[in-house]
């Protein structure tokens, strides 16, 4: 008979997961701030992977088999799990960086979309910027919700309802597309774990939402179809059409007290002062 760990943590299990969450952050805290025209996204990658070692964790990314970095770094038409590299940012560029830790054997995951400044390209930097707001928007949506949500379901629905109230994209003049084939999902003793949780309406409620879920929300959003590939690297997933893309990302905690951004130095406050809800430290 096979074991299947249930997708509830104990109050002490969630404990456990504030210190990897606050690692993550700051390793996207430090790679955020390093974002300038001529850097590598392999120097960005070293960034975070500095952070993470001298906070006394490791990356969960490279226990992914077959991976060997620190971060996922996706440009312009790439949307997620862009490896870094050689790759020299350009002025007006947006980036995409998904990064996580793992500590004592428990995880982290986030992701934070960043343009890079441009004066000579204000119509492409305001798109780009309006696009990622769009996509943090969504994923604060889906937090949001998650505080009162009775099934994943209703998260899904405030993410989608979010992305496709922010308006029509300033480059196609159709809705944002939301990537179906990528979602968010479950994170404790394992990056990826069960549940599954889209960033879209299914006719599936999905789970109950309880106190011990934790989940990793992350809408991955594009200016233009949603249609996407798989470039020759066997990571990398950009846009059939070129237009651009938007990942942005927490681990969020729900416990009896309230809700808790993990991979949140503040634990979400900011992010969810427009929605009236305070979130609640895990004791």
């Amino acid at each position: 008979m096979a074991f299947r760990r249930s997708i509830y943590k104990s109050r002490a299990q969630l404990g456990t997961m504030v210190e990897p969450g606050l690692i993550t952050g700051a390793a996207l805290t430090a790679v955020r701030a390093a974002v300038r025209p001529g850097i590598t996204t392999g120097e960005l990658d070293a960034i975070a992977e500095r952070v993470i070692l001298d906070r006394g964790a490791e990356s969960n990314f490279k226990l992914v088999r077959g991976y060997r970095h620190t971060t996922c770094i996706s440009v312009n038409d790439q949307v997620v799990h862009g490896i870094p590299g050689s790759r020299v940012l350009q002025p007006g560029d947006i980036v995409s960086i998904d990064c996580g830790a793992q500590f004592r054997g428990w995880n982290g995951d986030s992701a934070i979309t960043v343009i890079v400044p441009d004066e000579a390209q204000a119509e492409v930097v305001a798109a780009r910027q309006a696009l990622s707001d769009a996509t943090e928007g969504s994923m604060w949506a889906g937090i949001a919700a998650m505080a009162s949500a009775k099934h994943l379901g209703d998260i899904s629905a405030a993410i989608e309802d979010h992305i496709l109230g922010a308006g029509p994209s300033p480059v196609s003049g159709k809705p944002y597309g939301i990537l179906r084939e990528y979602v968010g999902h479950g994170i404790g003793r394992k990056m990826h774990e069960a549940p599954s949780l889209f960033n879209y309406r299914t006719p599936d409620r999905g789970a109950e939402v309880r106190p011990g879920l934790v989940l990793a929300i992350e809408p991955m959003v594009t200016a233009g179809s949603d249609q996407t590939y798989v470039e020759d690297d066997d990571w990398t997933v950009s846009t059939t059409d070129g237009s651009d893309g938007s990942h942005w990302e927490h681990s969020v905690a729900l416990h009896d007290d309230g809700i808790w951004v993990l991979t949140a130095a503040d634990g979400g406050a900011a992010g969810l002062a427009a929605y009236g809800i305070t979130p609640a430290p895990i004791a």
